[in-house]
């Protein structure tokens, strides 16, 4: 019998620290109701979780930026709505204007209204915004440089022009607008891409939706275009970096509708200007088709973010949150052993005490 190592009482007081440690790391899962509190508890499962929660921050904040993206393409759109209605009314004009029941005096009072529509357009144009950029002056579109503006000028290029270097060769130009305009498509055009002209307006078309568009202005010349990836606003719509989408909007303003200079007054004026005012109103359709696809994508963006976040939510829920029916049982049974393990280191320290019947 021994009194200076109580061997019994230190292995009961051992087993009831494990069991306290135990309780203790229960009733913290239980209260914060997280199976994962501190890096040792799965270091493995920390890593994991954190990376994913990374990517749910993510992922929300790209959902929200897809849906900034629709409202800017909603802001365009509602300018072009009233574009639209602008030109219908100037087409409706010039109509009107191409009856022979009107007076000069009648003419000039239509080209009037016509002359301050034109303005409203270019006032739409400079002036329709999103969070101070500006949408419909060409700055969100790409951009296209010509090596000499004095030979090609006013350059529109669809989404699908590739990247890099094109020469025009310009043959002829017109000047009364009784002609059409000729050019020689060289380096960067493809052997299946034709050319149509209406006047000096020049639109070239390929193959898997190439178009390109401009304005050529001096006979005899040539001049390299170079297209970029520039202008164009880039959407982050997804978590990860390369996970965007690109936005381009046109000008769309009277010269790059080619309607700037309608004038009902001259001879041959309002049906030259019923059929400008026809393209004008092609273009700004199919801009605002353009619009609405990028729209409808955007939208399945939106909805298909939200879908991945929520299963990345699950994922990390099942590597994280504590199951809290078994854990209360696991309180449960270390609390009893700990109640037990009290009791006995307290009947082991009183067998030190035996000792004083032997000294009586």
């Amino acid at each position: 019998m021994q009194i200076n190592h109580n061997m019994s009482a230190v292995t009961a007081n051992n087993h009831l620290k494990r069991t306290e440690d135990a309780v203790t790391a229960s009733i913290e899962r239980l209260s914060s109701g997280l199976r994962i509190n501190h890096a040792s508890d799965d270091a493995a499962g920390i890593a994991i979780s954190n990376k994913m929660h990374a990517q749910i921050k993510a992922l929300d904040q790209a959902s929200r930026n897809a849906s900034d993206g629709t409202s800017v393409i909603e802001t365009a759109d509602g300018a072009l709505n009233e574009v639209t209605s602008m030109i219908q009314r100037m087409r409706e004009l010039a109509v009107q204007a191409a009856n022979d029941t009107n007076t000069t005096t009648d003419l000039e009072a239509i080209q009037v209204e016509i002359t301050a529509l034109k303005a409203e357009i270019d006032r739409v144009s400079t002036d329709t915004e999103f969070n101070t950029m500006t949408l419909l002056d060409g700055t969100l579109e790409r951009r296209t440089y010509s090596s000499d503006s004095s030979v090609v000028s006013n350059i529109t290029v669809a989404d699908d022009v590739q990247v890099g270097t094109y020469q025009i060769v310009v043959n002829d130009v017109t000047t009364d607008g009784t002609t059409d305009a000729s050019i020689t498509l060289g380096a960067g055009f493809s052997d299946t891409a034709e050319w149509t002209a209406s006047g000096n307006y020049i639109t070239i078309t390929d193959e898997n939706g190439f178009e390109m568009s401009m304005t050529v202005k001096k006979a005899g010349s040539t001049a390299t275009l170079e297209v970029t990836d520039l202008g164009q606003m880039t959407l982050q719509i997804g978590a990860n970096e390369g996970q965007d989408v690109d936005v381009s909007i046109p000008r769309i303003d009277t010269q790059s509708l080619h309607i700037d200079e309608i004038d009902v007054t001259i001879e041959e004026g309002a049906g030259e200007a019923i059929a400008l005012l026809d393209e004008a109103l092609a273009k700004v359709s199919a801009t605002r088709s353009k619009l609405g696809a990028y729209e409808n994508r955007l939208d399945y963006s939106v909805s298909s973010l939200d879908a991945f976040e929520e299963n990345m939510e699950s994922a990390v829920s099942r590597i994280e949150d504590v199951d809290m029916a078994e854990e209360m049982s696991e309180y449960t049974k270390q609390n009893v052993l700990s109640q037990a393990a009290t009791s006995v280191l307290s009947q082991a320290n009183e067998i030190p005490q035996q000792v004083l019947q032997l000294l009586q």
